[in-house]
């Protein structure tokens, strides 16, 4: 396990007299100039998220009606035989030094958890659908405050697997019960009257939220639990500001400012994930306009080549002066905005 230190750690040893005074910079500064290599992301790692994903997606949304017609009991015992087995597995990977095949285990077996609550609720007779005939996969296409306490126990059950296995990835399936979760209470509290309008910026400013929530976190925590919760939030954030509907030009306009500030905001925290999903929203953008406004234009496709190029242009810049780039960025901010942005990760 690698142990981070910071200044204030530093510090501590001086006061306790393990360093002089003034070595506790010097070392820092070494530190700074001469950071350790981390293990970098690796092909194995590739293979252990690629298969959480198909497990997730076989035991969720991709879920068969010949799973549902197994019966309830049989679907209870099936879905807490792989929760056990995969946490068991996981736990087994992580006393032998194998963190992220352990980690991906678990945020599976966090991920099917709500598969259990399913099954549980309808043995008990205590499903709100009644003796409406509702199929699983149903959870993650409709919108329906029903569903809640099946979000709740994922969460519940994702902070219980975090006490256990510290991993980053269990966050992934937390963060998008919330998501779905914030959907569902609106339509809890709202009944059915909740438009699809409405939905989108119930969306929006959940993700928003947790976003900033993710932010509070970030630089924290000595492993990186913030970039999932990113993650998440722009899911949230950025899909529903672009199932928005937009008649005025303006409205488009800003649409494309906003995906500019998340590409700013990629620099400010060195976050790739929120200069995807700008980039994606400024493509989109530009897709309407050679669509729609400049349609019959032959300048249009010469002058995007041009941008493309001063883009890749720009990102190879980036890529020689980054930490200069972002430590300038933050100077320009609020001194108290500054301070509580999170520490950079190296």
């Amino acid at each position: 396990m690698t142990q981070r230190f910071d200044a204030d750690d530093l510090a501590r040893a001086v006061t306790a007299g393990v360093l002089e005074p003034g070595q506790d910079r010097a070392l820092l500064a070494f530190l700074r100039a001469h950071p350790t290599r981390q293990p970098g992301f690796q092909l194995a790692h590739v293979a252990f998220y690629f298969g959480a994903l198909l497990i997730m997606g076989a035991m969720g949304w991709l879920l068969t009606e010949a799973w549902m017609s197994v019966g309830d009991g049989a679907l209870l015992a099936i879905s807490l035989a792989y929760i056990v087995s995969l946490t068991l597995l996981g736990l087994a990977l992580q006393r032998r030094a194998q963190p992220v095949a352990a980690g991906v285990l678990a945020a599976v077996a966090v991920s099917i958890v709500p598969l259990a609550v399913f099954a549980l609720q309808r043995i008990t007779g205590f499903w709100p659908f009644g003796d409406a005939a509702t199929e699983y996969a149903s959870y993650y296409r409709y919108v329906r405050g029903q569903w809640l306490l099946m979000e709740a126990s994922t969460v519940l059950a994702g902070l219980l697997m975090l006490r256990v296995i510290r991993f980053p990835f269990i966050v992934l399936p937390m963060a998008l019960a919330l998501w779905f979760m914030s959907m569902d209470l609106s339509e809890y509290l709202y009944g059915d009257e909740l438009s699809w309008a409405q939905r989108r910026a119930v969306s929006v400013w959940f993700g928003l939220a947790l976003l900033l929530g993710t932010l509070i976190v970030d630089g924290r925590t000595h492993k990186d639990y913030a970039g999932w919760g990113y993650l998440a939030g722009l899911l949230a954030f950025w899909g529903g500001l672009t199932a928005m509907d937009s008649s005025s030009e303006l409205g488009k306009l800003g649409y494309c400012l906003i995906n500019l500030l998340l590409m700013g905001v990629a620099v400010l925290l060195r976050r790739t994930v929120f200069m995807v999903f700008g980039a994606l929203g400024v493509a989109i953008y530009l897709g309407y306009l050679a669509h729609d406004v400049f349609a019959e234009s032959l300048l249009f496709g010469l002058v995007l080549t041009l941008i493309g190029l001063g883009v890749i242009g720009l990102g190879l810049a980036y890529q020689k002066r980054r930490e200069r780039l972002t430590e300038q960025l933050r100077t320009w901010l609020p001194e108290a905005l500054g301070r509580a942005l999170p520490a950079l990760r190296r």
